[in-house]
Parts: C-alpha cells; structure tokens; sequence
C-alpha cells in the first residue's frame, strides 16, 4: 500500500532532530525505519513528518563508560554484534543482534530504534531489562536517564515524550562469575519470537544464585519472570524456578502460538537459559 501523505526532514543533529519533533505532535524519527515504513505503508501510523536521523554519526559508537559500557542509539545491530567491547564484557547484548532479523535487516536496523519501537516481540528490549540498563533520553529541556524497567509503557509505547528521543543505552559490564543466555523459539529463522528467554545469572560453587530473567512476548512489554527470580533467590533449582516463569504474564494468542502453548513454552525455554547460563 501507498503511505499517507507526509513532510520529511534530515536532522543535522540530536538537538536539531528534537526541535523537529518540538513542531508538530505527529512527527516521527527515521533511522533504519524497518518497523515504521511497514506500518506507515498499512497506514496504521500516520506522521506527517518524517525526521531522518539516519545520519548523525555521533549517535553510532559503542564506548567504554567505566563499569557500563555506552552504546549510541543509532549503532547498527550489525555493528553491536560486531562491538569487541561487547563481546568482552557484556556478550549477550552483542550475541542477541546478531540474532536480529536477517542480514537486511542487521544492516540498516538500530538498536535505538528497535529499544523506542517498543515492540514486545522484540528480541533487544527483554535483553536490556535483564540486564537492568540505563537509556538516555534528549528531549528540549536536556538529557535524563531512565531506568529500563520504566522505559516500556505498552505495546508499541515507551516513556518516551513526543519531543523526545533515544541516544544511548548503558549495560553493566558483567563480571567472571556472571552467565548469559538468550534462548528464543520462533516458527522460521527470520520470524518473531515466538518466546524467548533472556537469562543473567550470578554462579557460586556451580549453581545459581541470582537471577535475572526477561521474556519476551509474554505480555504488552517485555517482562521480567519475578517468581522464578524470587524462587532461585530461595535456593529453587533452575527447574524448579523456570517452572514459574508464566507467572503474572499475559502472552497474546495469534497465528504463531497460542497464550497457553507460550506460558509452556516459557517454561521451557527458561530451564534451558538457566541451565546454559550457569554453564556459559
């Protein structure tokens, strides 16, 4: 289908692309604009402007930002898989862009604006809440920090204003005795998750002692399993916990599963973050 008619706008700058959005209400960046083009072409989105911050470059690094390490909002999925600072010290944002899509899609997609597309389906944002990360957000009045488990309002929502946006995303660098694990189903190589399992876990004498799981797909935003983190907290095995992932979610029925095969499923995939976590 045919977009409804729109203006366009290539921002110059962060504070430039802001003002944009200051103009009208409707106004809607463009990065890679793999979620927003479909929608406009669907015309279940409507902006009548389009502001292109495809371009900033000072948006596009992943940097060393002492126990964090910052990302900019406009590095490509590609270039996060890629990132050697990643790998060493935060492997599971890097290993879970690389799963991302297809190539296409790794190559022109950023992690910004997959983060700001709230998506529940998406493979980063559960990544991110596990990991408990920090998103800076530009907005007229300056920057501010917003915790990741605040930033997810709703599905396709984010704490976002409408003359706001995303520029950098903080992780924690994880230590020696951290494990990781992103586990996800879906029904093709390419599709949506179906489920999936983003699993944090601090070891001790070879088992668990903390974790910290999100999920995705299971409810409007993506989730953190907070029985089965409680449980594991207690002393629970890593069976006993996943058996608890459902718990207080709310998973969509729709052609690729329906809700109760997903809170199996969860299940399912969580044992098996857990179990490789504990082992990775």
């Amino acid at each position: 289908m045919i977009p409804a008619t729109f203006d366009y706008e290539v921002a110059g700058s962060a504070e430039h692309a802001v003002a944009l959005l200051g103009e009208r209400e409707d106004a809607k960046l463009l990065a890679g604009g793999h979620s927003l083009l479909p929608a406009m072409k669907l015309r279940l989105a409507r902006p009548s402007l389009l502001v292109d911050v495809g371009r900033l470059g000072e948006l596009s690094y992943v940097r060393d930002a002492g126990e964090q390490v910052a990302i900019g909002a406009l590095t490509r999925h590609r270039d996060v898989r890629d990132a050697a600072l990643l790998r060493e010290h935060c492997p599971i944002v890097s290993y879970t862009a690389g799963q991302v899509g297809d190539p296409q899609v790794r190559h022109r997609g950023t992690i910004g604006g997959s983060l700001s597309h709230g998506d529940p389906a998406s493979d980063l944002p559960a990544v991110i809440l596990a990991l408990e990360a920090e998103l800076v957000v530009r907005g007229s009045g300056g920057e501010h920090t917003v915790a990741a488990r605040d930033f997810f309002t709703g599905v396709f929502q984010t704490a976002l204003g409408s003359a706001e946006m995303l520029t950098e995303i903080r992780v924690p660098k994880l230590g020696e005795s951290t494990g990781w694990s992103y586990t996800k189903m879906s029904r093709r190589a390419q599709d949506w998750a179906t489920v999936a399992v983003a699993a944090i876990v601090e070891r001790s004498n070879g088992s668990i002692e903390k974790a910290s799981l999100g999920l995705t797909n299971m409810g409007a935003t993506p989730l953190r399993a907070a029985a089965a983190e409680a449980a594991i907290a207690g002393g629970a095995t890593a069976t006993e916990a996943a058996a608890l992932a459902a718990e207080d979610t709310e998973p969509p029925s729709d052609h690729s599963a329906s809700a109760d095969f997903r809170r199996h499923l969860v299940q399912v995939l969580a044992g098996r973050a857990l179990e490789e976590a504990l082992a990775r």
